[in-house]
Protein backbone atom coordinates (compact mmCIF):
# COMPACT_ATOMS: atom_id res chain seq x y z
CA UNK A 1 0.00 0.00 0.00
CA UNK A 2 1.54 3.29 -0.78
CA UNK A 3 2.08 6.26 1.71
CA UNK A 4 1.89 9.98 1.51
CA UNK A 5 5.44 11.70 1.76
CA UNK A 6 5.10 15.30 3.24
CA UNK A 7 7.65 17.89 2.30
CA UNK A 8 7.89 21.47 3.93
CA UNK A 9 9.36 24.49 2.73
CA UNK A 10 9.92 28.01 4.31
CA UNK A 11 12.28 30.87 4.63
CA UNK A 12 12.99 32.62 7.80
CA UNK A 13 12.96 36.02 8.17
CA UNK A 14 16.60 35.92 10.23
CA UNK A 15 18.72 33.03 10.21
CA UNK A 16 18.32 29.48 12.79
CA UNK A 17 21.46 30.38 14.57
CA UNK A 18 20.57 34.28 15.06
CA UNK A 19 19.96 35.62 18.60
CA UNK A 20 16.41 37.39 17.97
CA UNK A 21 13.60 36.64 20.04
CA UNK A 22 11.24 35.17 17.46
CA UNK A 23 14.09 32.64 16.43
CA UNK A 24 14.42 30.95 19.97
CA UNK A 25 10.67 31.08 19.38
CA UNK A 26 10.00 29.29 16.62
CA UNK A 27 12.20 26.67 17.80
CA UNK A 28 11.06 25.92 20.96
CA UNK A 29 7.82 25.40 19.13
CA UNK A 30 9.09 23.53 17.06
CA UNK A 31 10.53 20.95 19.45
CA UNK A 32 6.80 21.32 20.78
CA UNK A 33 5.38 20.51 16.98
CA UNK A 34 7.99 17.68 16.54
CA UNK A 35 7.07 15.98 19.54
CA UNK A 36 3.24 15.82 18.95
CA UNK A 37 3.19 15.27 15.20
CA UNK A 38 5.92 12.13 15.65
CA UNK A 39 3.39 10.55 17.74
CA UNK A 40 0.49 11.46 15.70
CA UNK A 41 -1.52 8.45 14.44
CA UNK A 42 -0.32 7.62 10.64
CA UNK A 43 3.34 9.67 11.34
CA UNK A 44 5.42 7.02 9.92
CA UNK A 45 8.80 8.65 9.75
CA UNK A 46 10.42 11.53 9.73
CA UNK A 47 13.59 12.78 7.58
CA UNK A 48 16.56 13.58 10.38
CA UNK A 49 20.25 13.92 10.75
CA UNK A 50 22.20 11.00 11.91
CA UNK A 51 23.79 13.33 14.29
CA UNK A 52 20.46 14.97 15.43
CA UNK A 53 22.13 19.47 14.47
CA UNK A 54 19.10 20.98 12.78
CA UNK A 55 21.72 23.86 12.56
CA UNK A 56 23.72 21.97 9.62
CA UNK A 57 21.41 20.98 7.12
CA UNK A 58 23.53 21.61 4.38
CA UNK A 59 26.17 19.33 5.79
CA UNK A 60 24.79 16.79 7.66
CA UNK A 61 24.23 12.99 7.43
CA UNK A 62 20.37 12.29 6.31
CA UNK A 63 21.14 8.49 5.74
CA UNK A 64 18.27 6.86 3.35
CA UNK A 65 16.65 10.83 3.21
CA UNK A 66 19.38 11.08 0.43
CA UNK A 67 21.26 14.84 0.92
CA UNK A 68 19.80 18.01 1.85
CA UNK A 69 18.15 20.13 -0.94
CA UNK A 70 16.35 23.62 -1.40
CA UNK A 71 14.07 24.63 -3.99
CA UNK A 72 15.99 26.69 -6.47
CA UNK A 73 13.87 30.13 -5.12
CA UNK A 74 16.21 30.10 -1.79
CA UNK A 75 18.95 32.62 -1.89
CA UNK A 76 19.99 32.69 1.76
CA UNK A 77 22.91 31.06 3.61
CA UNK A 78 23.86 27.45 3.64
CA UNK A 79 26.43 27.43 6.46
CA UNK A 80 24.83 26.83 9.84
CA UNK A 81 25.72 30.54 11.03
CA UNK A 82 23.46 31.52 8.04
CA UNK A 83 20.54 29.37 7.23
CA UNK A 84 17.55 30.73 7.40
CA UNK A 85 15.18 28.08 6.13
CA UNK A 86 12.48 25.63 7.78
CA UNK A 87 11.88 22.55 6.15
CA UNK A 88 10.68 19.17 6.74
CA UNK A 89 10.13 15.89 5.18
CA UNK A 90 7.87 13.04 6.65
CA UNK A 91 5.96 9.79 5.53
CA UNK A 92 1.75 8.88 6.46
CA UNK A 93 -0.10 6.35 6.17
CA UNK A 94 -2.36 8.31 4.19
CA UNK A 95 -3.29 12.09 3.77
CA UNK A 96 -6.08 12.45 6.33
CA UNK A 97 -3.60 11.63 9.10
CA UNK A 98 -0.86 13.92 7.75
CA UNK A 99 -4.10 16.68 6.95
CA UNK A 100 -5.05 15.69 10.66
CA UNK A 101 -1.66 16.54 12.24
CA UNK A 102 -0.98 19.46 10.18
CA UNK A 103 -4.07 21.74 11.13
CA UNK A 104 -5.07 20.43 14.39
CA UNK A 105 -3.17 20.69 17.70
CA UNK A 106 0.23 22.93 18.40
CA UNK A 107 1.29 22.64 14.56
CA UNK A 108 -2.30 24.95 13.69
CA UNK A 109 -1.19 26.79 16.20
CA UNK A 110 2.14 27.55 14.61
CA UNK A 111 0.38 28.37 11.60
CA UNK A 112 -0.93 30.76 13.03
CA UNK A 113 2.15 32.23 13.81
CA UNK A 114 3.74 31.50 10.26
CA UNK A 115 4.30 35.04 9.38
CA UNK A 116 5.69 36.36 12.73
CA UNK A 117 8.91 33.90 11.62
CA UNK A 118 8.51 33.13 7.75
CA UNK A 119 8.94 35.37 4.46
CA UNK A 120 6.12 35.86 2.92
CA UNK A 121 6.13 34.12 -0.98
CA UNK A 122 4.72 33.40 -4.43
CA UNK A 123 6.00 29.96 -3.85
CA UNK A 124 3.80 26.80 -2.24
CA UNK A 125 5.37 25.77 1.52
CA UNK A 126 4.32 22.06 1.20
CA UNK A 127 3.56 19.42 -1.15
CA UNK A 128 2.80 16.15 -0.85
CA UNK A 129 2.86 12.49 -3.50
CA UNK A 130 2.11 9.13 -3.05
CA UNK A 131 5.51 6.15 -2.82
CA UNK A 132 5.33 2.71 -3.13
CA UNK A 133 5.33 0.54 0.72
CA UNK A 134 9.00 0.56 1.60
CA UNK A 135 10.38 3.53 -0.39
CA UNK A 136 11.91 6.06 1.69
CA UNK A 137 11.21 10.06 -0.26
CA UNK A 138 14.54 11.94 -0.13
CA UNK A 139 15.05 15.94 0.16
CA UNK A 140 15.44 16.03 -3.61
CA UNK A 141 12.36 14.52 -4.36
CA UNK A 142 10.31 16.98 -2.16
CA UNK A 143 12.08 19.81 -4.14
CA UNK A 144 11.64 18.35 -7.26
CA UNK A 145 7.86 18.09 -6.24
CA UNK A 146 7.23 21.58 -4.65
CA UNK A 147 8.84 23.10 -7.64
CA UNK A 148 7.04 21.27 -10.14
CA UNK A 149 3.72 21.98 -7.97
CA UNK A 150 4.78 25.83 -8.03
CA UNK A 151 5.49 25.81 -11.95
CA UNK A 152 2.47 23.27 -13.25
CA UNK A 153 0.06 23.50 -10.00
CA UNK A 154 -1.39 20.53 -8.29
CA UNK A 155 -1.50 17.21 -10.04
CA UNK A 156 -0.87 13.75 -9.02
CA UNK A 157 2.44 14.09 -9.30
CA UNK A 158 2.86 16.67 -6.81
CA UNK A 159 -0.35 18.04 -4.48
CA UNK A 160 -1.58 20.14 -2.10
CA UNK A 161 -4.02 18.91 1.05
CA UNK A 162 -6.27 21.14 -0.81
CA UNK A 163 -5.85 19.94 -4.06
CA UNK A 164 -5.09 16.13 -3.08
CA UNK A 165 -4.99 12.83 -5.06
CA UNK A 166 -5.38 9.69 -3.85
CA UNK A 167 -3.00 6.62 -4.87
CA UNK A 168 -4.41 5.95 -8.45
CA UNK A 169 -4.21 9.50 -9.48
CA UNK A 170 -8.38 10.55 -8.70
CA UNK A 171 -8.62 13.79 -7.31
CA UNK A 172 -9.43 12.94 -3.37
CA UNK A 173 -10.69 14.88 -0.40
CA UNK A 174 -9.25 15.44 3.03
CA UNK A 175 -12.46 16.74 3.99
CA UNK A 176 -13.14 18.71 7.43
CA UNK A 177 -9.36 20.26 7.33
CA UNK A 178 -7.32 22.10 5.91
CA UNK A 179 -6.74 25.82 4.59
CA UNK A 180 -10.28 27.26 3.89
CA UNK A 181 -8.67 30.32 1.32
CA UNK A 182 -7.76 28.73 -2.21
CA UNK A 183 -3.85 29.34 -1.37
CA UNK A 184 -1.47 26.42 -1.50
CA UNK A 185 -0.51 25.97 2.35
Amino acid sequence: MPHLALYTFGVLKSPLAGPAPLTREFYDTGETVYRNIGRHPGHLAHAEAADGDRGALFEADWGAWGEFAVPTWYGEGRTPQTTALAASLSLWTGLRPASDAVYTGPHREALNRRHDWLERTAHPNHVSWWVPDGVTPTWRDGVSRLEHLHDHGPAPHAFTFRHAFAPDGTPARTSGTGPKSGRAH
